[in-house]
C-alpha cells in the first residue's frame, strides 16, 4: 500500500508519490527529490496554488518547526517550471 501524506497547502491527503517533499536547508526551502534528506520534511502538491496557500498560511515554518524566515525562491521557481511543461 502506498503511504499517504497531507499537503501543507490544501490540507488534503494524497499518496506520497504524488507530493513533493520539502526540507529546510540553511534557511532555504529545498525539494528533496529522493525523500531521503535528514530532518523534518513537509509535503506539498507540485502546484503553484498549493505553494501559495502554504506561503499565505505560514505553513512551511510550522511544518518544519523553523522560527526564522525561509527563502522559498528556489521552490517557487521549480514549481513554475513544472507548470510551464
Amino acid at each position: 500500500m502506498n503511504p499517504v501524506r497531507t499537503c501543507i497547502g490544501c490540507r488534503s491527503r494524497a499518496p506520497r508519490s504524488s507530493l513533493l517533499r520539502v526540507v529546510a536547508r540553511e534557511s532555504e526551502l529545498v525539494v528533496d527529490e529522493t525523500a531521503t534528506l535528514p530532518g523534518r520534511g513537509a509535503w506539498l502538491h507540485p502546484t503553484t496554488a498549493c505553494f501559495q496557500d502554504a506561503q499565505r498560511r505560514h505553513a512551511f515554518g510550522r511544518a518544519l518547526r523553523v522560527t526564522s524566515s525561509l527563502d522559498a525562491n528556489q521552490l517557487e521557481n521549480r514549481l513554475n517550471r513544472l507548470m510551464d511543461n
